[in-house]
């Protein structure tokens, strides 16, 4: 083989780092964060574990990526989203809801509660991102026009509701939106 093919191939990964990282989620949903093994993540994206290495120092490396992608794309990113919503504040908690049930955005939530309980790093960034979630959705039943407690207390249910979906597999309930359509209409009802 010459060695512009060698060069060629090396540079050309065959899984980007967004695949490890979605996958490293996979496996901590599985098997719990010991789980994560380089060996066993290569294997599902059939590749080699060298390839690894083109996106991660070490494991370390890889684990603190986990968190960072849970954080800012499974909820900051969610989050920016629902707040440019242009429709009424109502319908931006029910489109919020379907678009996290749709997503499975919740999927890997009681998995990186169980690294927390174990992990100083893993806490932290878990404690930080419920508060985010919790903040947000305070906001949005202010916005609905409750007053403070109850837009806290409503959007403490919100936030819980939809987490517990995930492990309850909702998704593959065929009336999985009629089911969230009813939770939002008891979230959002006023008596």
């Amino acid at each position: 083989m010459s060695r512009a093919k060698r060069i060629d191939r090396q540079q050309k990964p065959a899984a980007t780092r967004e695949d490890w990282i979605t996958m490293a989620l996979v496996m901590l949903r599985e098997r719990g964060v010991d789980g994560i093994k380089v060996v066993t993540i290569a294997k599902r994206l059939g590749l080699t574990s060298g390839s690894f290495y083109w996106h991660f120092e070490n494991v370390q490396d890889l684990l603190n990526e986990v968190l960072s992608y849970w954080e800012h794309h499974l909820t900051d990113d969610i989050i920016t989203a629902a707040r440019n919503f242009s429709g009424p504040p109502e319908e931006r908690i029910l489109d919020l809801m379907l678009q996290v049930i749709q997503e499975d955005a919740t999927m890997y939530d009681q998995a990186i509660a169980v690294w927390a309980n174990s992990n100083k790093a893993a806490r932290t960034v878990y404690r930080r991102t419920i508060k985010k979630r919790f903040q947000f959705a305070q906001w949005m039943f202010e916005q609905v026009g409750f007053p403070e407690d109850d837009a806290r207390t409503r959007g403490r249910l919100f936030v819980t509701a939809l987490m517990g979906e995930s492990s309850s597999n909702l998704k593959a309930d065929p009336q999985w939106e009629q089911i969230i359509k009813r939770e939002h209409a008891l979230l959002t009802a006023r008596y």
